[in-house]
């Protein structure tokens, strides 16, 4: 007679990085399906064959396990831009990446966040360091611009090199509507451009 195996069991046999990704997997399928104000331990433990005190014991609250998964989304799906010879073009196709892979579903399900990351002591900001700073989609930009000598290093901050994206975000963030066209040309030459030239 065949034996199956329980979910106890694959618990044991999975550990550590195994386990944590199968979790993290887990949680980002229920945030799809659901939303983050349907998620509950009980569903992603169901979800990843393992239990509620697994999860419990490596994220202390819900918005810390949904950050999480979301970050390790991101990392699993990156945005990458080639070198177009142009800092304006690879704004311009940066930022209709950033617009096709953050839905209005995705946004909205951050957006959901909000108040449980400020309970946990926690921020987008958290949520981005698990990224990684090294990963920022405008670093290799700018980086290809400077070397170009199309804007100077000199001045350019962090908040400066991140600029492009955080507007793309809060323009989603408060419409909870796809980026336009429109949306990503005011953002490139009526913003960044010129803050960036600026600093030549």
């Amino acid at each position: 007679m065949a034996m199956t195996e329980t979910g106890d069991e694959k618990t044991r046999r999975r550990r550590g990085a195994a386990l944590e990704a199968a979790i993290l997997d887990a949680t980002w399928e229920e945030l799809a399906a659901h939303g983050y104000e349907n998620l509950t331990l009980e569903a992603v433990a169901r979800r990843a064959g393992t239990s509620r005190p697994v999860l419990s014991r490596r994220w202390d609250s819900l918005a810390k396990l949904a950050s999480a998964a979301i970050a390790r989304y991101a990392v699993q799906n990156p945005i990458e831009v080639p070198d177009l010879g142009s800092v304006r073009e690879e704004l311009l196709l940066l930022l209709r990446q950033v617009g096709r892979r953050s839905s209005p579903k995705l946004v909205r399900l951050i957006y959901e966040m909000r108040k449980d990351l400020e309970a946990a002591f926690a921020s987008f900001a958290d949520m981005r360091s698990q990224v990684g700073g090294a990963g920022y989609p405008t670093q290799q930009i700018v980086d290809r611009a400077v070397a170009r000598g199309e804007i100077e290093a000199k001045g350019l901050t962090p908040r400066l090199v991140r600029l492009p994206v955080d507007l793309a975000r809060h323009e989603m963030m408060i419409t909870f509507q796809h980026l336009t066209e429109t949306d990503i040309f005011e953002i490139v030459d009526g913003i960044v451009l010129p803050v960036w030239l600026r600093r030549r």
